[in-house]
């Protein structure tokens, strides 16, 4: 990919994830300076020539929200030095909580983002389970959205008898049903509601799970409370082993002690957002993406088919 005229940058959201991907793909990381004005506000220069060249940009968008400035910074100064095309490769697409008016004088944030970036000047966006898939359908630009199941059935095929995959929500049943006919298991939906953000009520399960294994699957966890609600509601219901398998690890606030004192066995996480500064659970499995994120980049790059990353059951 170097010598065809390729080269991926890191911002400071992951480092570590993107000295992973580059490793995958045996390149070197590109060089960029980044600093801040005594103000906070934030300076970048492309420390090599990157003109006429296919320039990847990886970096997160979670809090703070000075990991989208930087981006969409990143993005301004590629442009702006004659680069051929930029990709955005945002490993957890921030702000997609806020997908649609849901009541009165409120944004819909996950819109505001993506014009943003095709404003800077991305061409294309890669980014990994987002929140709400027609998520999609705000930008103008080639997306490839990916999943993160191939990253964790390898390592869940070796706990899957007598299994249930159990979506947290309706609108996780896709996704669900996608684990469940991998991993050859049944389904079942928790069906709750949200009295307010970051709360909700078990209200009823559809499905049998009563002395079985369970797997719950979800996009994101973050201050676990809904998660941990799930698993104790499973296990009221007869539930045997409980296990989770969360795509992004925001873990905020009293996250990480929840899952410490909850009933289950091993919530599996991916890097897609650094933890490297956090105490984990020994319950807690982080699973890397790198190579999901490295084997797309490099079919991107080469114009070839990546369909194959991002199966999911569309039935």
């Amino acid at each position: 990919m170097q010598q065809a005229g390729a080269i991926i940058f890191s911002g400071s959201s992951n480092p570590e994830l993107t000295t992973a991907i580059c490793d995958y793909l045996n390149l070197p990381c590109g060089k960029i300076e980044m600093k801040h004005f005594s103000d906070g506000e934030i300076w970048v220069k492309y420390k090599e020539n990157i003109r006429g060249r296919d320039i990847y940009i990886i970096q997160s968008t979670h809090t703070p929200a000075e990991n989208i400035m930087e981006l969409l910074i990143m993005i301004d100064a590629a442009k702006r030095a004659s680069a051929k095309r930029v990709t955005a490769v945002i490993p957890y697409f921030g702000y997609a909580r806020q997908d649609r008016k849901d009541q009165p004088r409120v944004a819909i944030t996950a819109k505001l983002i993506a014009n943003l970036i095709t404003t800077a000047g991305a061409d294309r966006v890669i980014t990994m389970d987002l929140h709400a898939s027609q998520i999609q359908g705000f930008f103008d630009i080639p997306f490839d959205h990916l999943y993160a199941s191939p990253v964790f059935t390898s390592i869940l095929k070796e706990n899957n008898e007598n299994l249930v995959v159990v979506s947290p929500d309706a609108g996780g049943i896709k996704l669900a049903r996608s684990y469940a006919r991998k991993l050859d298991a049944d389904i079942a939906v928790i069906d709750k509601r949200r009295p307010k953000h970051n709360v909700a009520e078990v209200v009823n399960l559809i499905g049998e799970i009563e002395g079985k294994n369970v797997l719950i699957v979800d996009d994101l966890i973050d201050t676990a409370g809904t998660f941990v609600a799930a698993i104790t509601a499973l296990k009221e219901k007869g539930a045997k082993d409980v296990y989770g398998a969360v795509t992004h690890p925001l873990l905020s606030g009293p996250a990480i002690e929840r899952i410490e004192n909850s009933e289950i066995k091993k919530l599996y996480v991916t890097d897609s957002i650094p933890l490297s500064k956090k105490t984990l659970s020994s319950k807690i499995v982080v699973r890397t993406c790198s190579e999901l994120f490295a084997e797309a980049i490099n079919r991107s790059f080469y114009n070839e088919s990546i369909s194959s990353l991002f199966e999911i059951d569309k039935s």
